[in-house]
């Protein structure tokens, strides 16, 4: 039973370091300083969007893309786009702390 566990919490850490895109650092910040909420999703895997966004008593998900990278860097995963095409409700693909912010905005009825 103590090397199940043992195995168990092996694959939570191993979870825990999925990819994350070398800028969703900076969104993270720019949208925490704009005022929102901002929960880590990335290590959900199976596709599930990077962030989930609360605003303004409203929750935004965002798929997070280095803007930095070249286009054919930045395709979504299949899996992304299973999830992506699955999904009942709201998600963006975001390439920017600016694009992040100027997306929830809109979404919020700011803009």
């Amino acid at each position: 039973m103590e090397l199940w566990i043992a195995l168990v919490q092996l694959v939570a850490e191993v979870q825990m370091f999925k990819k994350v895109d070398s800028n969703q650092s900076k969104i993270t910040k720019a949208l925490r300083d704009f005022g929102a909420t901002v929960q880590h999703l990335h290590a959900v895997g199976k596709g599930c969007p990077d962030l989930l966004v609360g605003y303004k008593g409203s929750n935004y998900l965002l798929e997070v893309k280095d803007g930095e990278k070249p286009e054919s860097q930045r395709k979504l995963t299949p899996d992304q786009v299973i999830w992506h095409y699955d999904w009942k409700g709201q998600v963006v693909v975001v390439n920017s702390a600016q694009e992040a912010i100027d997306t929830i905005k809109k979404l919020s009825g700011i803009v």
